[in-house]
């Protein structure tokens, strides 16, 4: 009966060493307090009796998303930016080794990176090359953390903040360029029919026959409109000629009506 109970707690000791790792993780595998190596994925057995200790680590992706900053940039304006980190472990034993709690680590040195590039760079910087800044706050952390066994796949801001002062100045801003942009265009537009028109009245100056039609075209168009008034526009020579017809006429039946003698 003895031998059994030994037996069965020497199995009971050697199945207490056994240890599952799921795919996406890895045992880092300590023997006396010294690194022995990487275990899994799978099962895996370890010497029991604290001989030798094992921590998992998962090495998928992990998505963070940074609590959001106050920061100042170049030119002293305060925004608050929120920004969202990825990053993964790429070499287990490392990241328990090199570093205590690589998660936090990492969490925290993102937030100071975050902070310093914003700290270099004007506010129009800031919201108009934001992929230049995201590409600075990768590589500002990428050789910290490569030493940790961590690899930082992107590190993006996702949303920047300003003041309500500031935000109704870069309306008006905004307004006054458009505003600017649109007398711009009217002004070449007037400057473009000038011209057109200017070499519409010197080729009509040069035939006289052009002009007339052109004006006959003009009442067309009005009197294609259903308005209930229509304008003719005849020329001044055509009224200073029918007045001189008419005083004619007149001149004439008066020389007529005389009796003679």
């Amino acid at each position: 009966m003895t031998t059994y109970i030994i037996i069965g707690a020497i199995l009971v000791v050697l199945l207490s060493g056994l240890r599952i790792a799921q795919e996406y993780q890895r045992g880092v595998v300590f023997r006396l307090g010294r690194y022995s190596g990487l275990r899994g994925p799978g099962l895996f057995w370890i010497i029991p009796l604290r001989i030798e200790r094992a921590v998992i680590i998962d090495i998928r992706t992990k998505t963070v998303s940074a609590e959001q900053q106050e920061t100042i940039t170049r030119d002293s304006v305060t925004i608050k930016v929120n920004a969202v980190l990825w990053y993964r472990i790429t070499d287990a034993a490392k990241s328990v080794i090199a570093v205590a709690d690589a998660a936090h680590a990492v969490y925290q040195l993102a937030l100071t990176s975050l902070r310093n590039i914003i700290g270099q760079h004007d506010l129009d910087e800031v919201l108009q090359e934001r992929d230049k800044i995201n590409g600075l706050l990768r590589e500002n952390i990428a050789g910290s953390t490569t030493r940790w066994g961590v690899e930082v796949e992107r590190f993006e801001m996702k949303d920047v903040e300003l003041p309500e002062a500031m935000q109704q100045v870069m309306a008006m801003q905004a307004e006054a360029i458009r505003e600017k942009r649109a007398r711009i265009i009217k002004a070449e537009a007037e400057l473009e029919a000038s011209e057109k028109l200017s070499a519409a009245s010197a080729q009509m100056a040069g035939n006289p026959a052009a002009l007339e039609l052109r004006r006959m075209q003009m009442v067309a168009e009005v009197g294609a409109e259903n308005n209930s008034t229509t304008v003719l526009m005849i020329p001044s020579d055509f009224v200073t000629l029918s007045k001189s017809l008419s005083e004619y006429l007149q001149e004439l039946a008066v020389t007529k009506s005389k009796p003679k003698t």
